[in-house]
């Protein structure tokens, strides 16, 4: 039988998991028996962390828009429901663009609910 040499391919596959593994400290850069345990947990936080990243984009939308009301005397949650009731469909993050960018603009939307 023909001995088939699996050298370029294995290091293909080493190479591309160290390439994955790089800034991560000490042997975790560097071998990589540990460097293919670190990546898959890395990547296992980095699935779960994505969903998370998207609730916390939110949150910061939320708080700039509530912001931004305060200075209307009016609530986030009050406003929200008077967009709702007005049929005002314009998302938080749109909201929170215009509160930052076109505070003028954001005024006319506030005092259209009001």
């Amino acid at each position: 039988m023909v001995r088939v040499k699996r050298g370029n391919v294995a290091r293909k596959r080493r190479k591309k998991v160290l390439k994955r593994a790089k800034g991560f400290t000490g042997s975790l850069s560097r071998l990589f028996r540990p460097a293919k345990q670190a990546v898959m947990h890395a990547m296992s936080y980095a699935t779960a962390d994505r969903r998370t990243q998207k609730g916390n984009i939110r949150k910061l939308w939320i708080t700039r828009i509530n912001g931004a009301l305060r200075q209307f005397n009016i609530s986030y949650n009050k406003f929200i429901n008077g967009l709702k009731k007005k049929k005002i469909v314009i998302n938080r993050k749109m909201l929170s663009d215009l509160a930052i960018f076109d505070p003028k603009a954001f005024a006319k939307i506030v005092e259209s609910v009001k």
